[in-house]
């Protein structure tokens, strides 16, 4: 997993719990790294775990809901740093269906070696409607349940996101429908 990932968990566990607070997790939580991380590194998403798991036990809050506030935090960054990415779209279903035929070709790019997830999206008859498909080797859907509804917030347009699980013995896979009001 990229490094740029771990960077982003410690700045939000600095915001969320203060520098002490990730500091002593960063020096009682068994990492692979020993719990220093560089953007362009790459570092098991057994680290990642390890980290959430601690975090949300200092935060006094589930695994699940701090991997949607991560998937959150994810998207604001996402907007910061690729800013064309979502100048380029009117509404939330066009950036989610752009994922991996357009995002992800670009990340490729500049990360090559980068170990992505796969989006596949389907648009619904009602034409108001996305069932979008996460596959991964990684169980992060709670991560990107909070990108999804980062995502519709961003576009200013209220939706309902429903998930199932789809997951295999050896691939994580969730279905998530996204539903646009009115």
């Amino acid at each position: 997993m990229k490094g740029m990932i771990f960077v982003e968990l410690l700045a939000m566990a600095d915001d969320l719990l203060g520098e002490a607070a990730v500091d002593e997790v960063l020096d009682s939580v068994p990492l692979s790294s020993g719990g220093a991380y560089s953007t362009v590194g790459n570092y098991p998403c057994s680290d990642l775990m390890h980290l959430v798991g601690a975090f949300s036990d200092r935060a006094n809050t589930s695994s699940a809901d701090l991997q949607r506030a991560f998937g959150k935090w994810m998207h604001a960054r996402f907007v910061e740093t690729y800013p064309t990415h979502f100048a380029a779209r009117t509404d939330a279903l066009s950036m989610l269906e752009a994922i991996e035929g357009e995002v992800h070709v670009e990340v490729r790019k500049l990360y090559p070696d980068a170990e992505l997830p796969t989006f596949e999206s389907h648009r619904l008859a009602d034409g108001r409607s996305l069932r979008l498909i996460y596959r991964s080797p990684r169980a992060l859907p709670d991560v990107c349940h909070g990108l999804i509804e980062a995502c519709v917030l961003h576009f200013g347009q209220p939706a309902h996101i429903s998930r199932r699980d789809l997951s295999l013995q050896d691939e994580h896979a969730t279905e998530f429908t996204v539903r646009m009001a009115g």
